[in-house]
């Protein structure tokens, strides 16, 4: 429990992604989207996952593909990595401040794939990156990921700091969700025996 490699090619794009639930936080990121790779290796830092991701997509496009793709990725890895959630916590949540943002995040590891996002981002883009694609990013994430999860902007106007914000919130609630409870190791958090 808590590794997982997945390796995905599809005409759009080639992704090589490794992901430890329980590492220190380290990465190695290359998307081919600069706004992307940062949002990756600090989504890593605080979550404490030890990440890897590699893609090769078609950004002479646009990055809609790999942003999508490696969602995809992300939440497979996530899953495998899980097994079947014996001990962990299941429920985190966080109410993160970055500058002016301040960004609620709320995650049930439940076996159910659910995402709520309330993010009012006031520009377009981000740089060369288009703003619309964080959510198509955590849409790829939960369904793959099968958790269930609430991002909530509570203030905020500066674009960039929305999405960071967003981007560590989910990460720390993330880990907080899957803390191992020692007193409950082999138990699996759900009164159904499985998530």
């Amino acid at each position: 429990m808590g590794y997982s490699e997945i390796k995905r090619k599809t005409a759009e794009t080639e992704i090589q992604l490794s992901l430890s639930l329980y590492g220190s936080g380290k990465s190695q990121i290359a998307t081919g989207c600069g706004f992307m790779d940062h949002m990756l290796t600090l989504f890593a830092k605080h979550g404490r996952f030890d990440l890897n991701v590699n893609c090769k997509g078609d950004t002479y496009v646009d990055d809609h593909h790999s942003v999508e793709d490696i969602g995809i990725c992300l939440g497979m890895a996530f899953a495998e990595a899980l097994g079947n959630g014996a001990g962990i916590t299941r429920y985190g949540h966080i109410i993160l401040p970055m500058d002016e943002a301040l960004i609620l995040s709320a995650v049930d590891i439940s076996g159910r794939g659910y995402l709520d996002f309330d993010l009012q981002i006031p520009t377009e883009k981000v740089g060369t990156f288009d703003t619309e694609l964080v959510e198509e990013f955590f849409i790829a994430f939960t369904r793959k990921s099968n958790i269930t999860l609430h991002i909530k902007q509570m203030a905020g106007k500066n674009a960039h700091h929305i999405i960071e914000g967003a981007f560590k919130a989910v990460a720390r609630s993330l880990n907080m969700a899957l803390s191992i409870q020692d007193a409950y190791r082999d138990e699996i958090p759900s009164t159904k025996g499985v998530l």
